[in-house]
């Protein structure tokens, strides 16, 4: 299965806007802060990969 990278762009209220970071791309994604971890930030780096977003280490 494939995964992503993103980073937290910005937090919107219960939304998160990341960005794609493995590939070169400027489109933000929006996605519900219920389906991310709780202790996200702006700046955190997330790995998504099997329909769960989790937090890159």
């Amino acid at each position: 299965m494939n995964q992503f990278e993103y980073i937290v762009a910005d937090i919107d209220g219960d939304y998160a806007h990341l960005k794609r970071i493995d590939i070169e791309s400027d489109e933000l994604k929006l996605v519900a802060r219920a389906l991310l971890p709780p202790e996200i930030a702006e700046g955190t780096k997330l790995l998504y990969q099997w329909m769960q977003y989790s937090i890159a280490e």
